[in-house]
């Protein structure tokens, strides 16, 4: 491993972003991530080596997702746990990017999470554990043990009526990317339904009313 991961072994997406080399990433909830957009499934898949070869270097386990019009490369890190040695990593995975003529998009960057509504004295984890076939994460969420799927969390609604579920997605983008999504859902029939607290996120509402939250604190957080 690399001594410049040396020091503390979690940085906030604040301090990611302010390290040298990293223009090309941003930090969704489920981590940095950087899309490299391709000409072909080959293209994509030359940057799997200098991935892996950083990777090792720098003493971080990526998912990297490789596919005929991208790649995209993430370091696993909630929010307040990303590893002291993705910012190193990341400039190292753009540079060899570059060097492949791999472009990278920041605005395919984001992270979908699913936001399960129920009555305070409901537990509805273990049925979507043993339906999705997911693991616990914290003391109330779930996520794939692939980290394929969206992140399943449990929201307790206090008051609310017994054998009434609610859900509603939140969707994790660039912070200078949310704005334009906002935009666009409001454009395609939409609703703003608060916004009290942009631009750390947006709460949207469809023409049915399924809630959706644009969320970009992520990506700035301190």
């Amino acid at each position: 491993m690399d001594d410049s991961t040396g020091g503390s072994t979690e940085i906030s997406a604040a301090e990611f972003h302010r390290a040298a080399g990293v223009a090309d990433w941003r930090v969704t909830e489920t981590g940095p991530q950087a899309v490299f957009l391709a000409t072909s499934l080959a293209h994509a898949a030359s940057l799997v080596a200098p991935i892996v070869d950083a990777a090792e270097r720098f003493g971080v386990l990526p998912d990297v997702d490789v596919r005929p019009e991208a790649v995209v490369v993430g370091v696993p890190g909630w929010p307040g746990g990303i590893p002291a040695g993705a910012p190193a990593f990341a400039a190292a995975v753009s540079v060899e990017a570059a060097s492949l003529r791999l472009t990278a998009d920041p605005s395919r960057t984001q992270a979908i999470g699913i936001y399960v509504a129920q009555h305070s004295e409901a537990d509805a984890r273990p049925f979507f554990l043993a339906a999705l076939g997911y693991e616990p994460l914290g003391d109330t969420d779930a996520a794939d043990p692939l980290r394929r799927g969206p992140q399943l969390a449990f929201n307790p609604i206090t008051g609310d009526a017994p054998a009434r579920g609610r859900t509603h997605f939140d969707v994790f983008v660039p912070a200078d990317q949310a704005q334009a999504r906002v935009d666009a859902a409001l454009a395609a029939g939409g609703r703003l339904v608060d916004d009290a607290h942009a631009p750390a996120w947006w709460s949207l509402a469809s023409p049915e009313n399924h809630g959706v939250d644009i969320a970009a604190w992520t990506d700035t957080y301190e």
